[in-house]
């Protein structure tokens, strides 16, 4: 008799756990780069350009595109330069800096709420400064 607990597919025995909250982002994740979506939109459009004249542009391309455009902060490739070069120096991950780029917090209570990962890594003024720094851009972009 087949117990009703055996039903479905079998999951693996040793399954990796994933807690972007502990930055334990996976096997995929641990030498990649991560790229602030900004930067996606540009890469993204350099791409468009140069292949407009082509018909077909895959489905999945251009929805990637529109989501890029409609949610990017940065619009200016040197302001794009600019933002990446205030997280550089800090002591955050590359995951980390990307979400804080993309997040665009006011406040650094609401980083380090939604980038938990934080912690204590980066004290409360510098990370007051940096956001302040990174909103100050996005304000005053050409």
């Amino acid at each position: 008799m087949q117990s009703s607990k055996s039903r479905g597919p079998k999951r693996p025995q040793a399954e990796e756990t994933l807690d972007a909250a502990r930055l334990e982002l996976g096997e995929d994740f641990r030498d990649a780069e991560c790229l602030l979506i900004s930067e996606v939109k540009v890469l993204l459009e350099a791409q468009y350009d140069s292949k407009k004249e082509e018909k077909n542009l895959k489905e999945v391309y251009t929805k990637t595109l529109e989501y890029v455009q409609k949610f990017s902060r940065y619009t200016n490739r040197d302001t794009i330069v600019e933002v990446r070069a205030l997280l550089k120096p800090t002591e955050l991950e590359a995951f980390e800096c990307a979400q804080l780029g993309n997040l665009c917090c006011s406040e650094f209570e609401e980083a380090k709420s939604l980038v938990p990962s934080i912690g204590s890594k980066i004290s409360d003024d510098d990370l007051d400064s940096l956001l302040k720094q990174m909103d100050s851009l996005k304000k005053y972009q050409g």
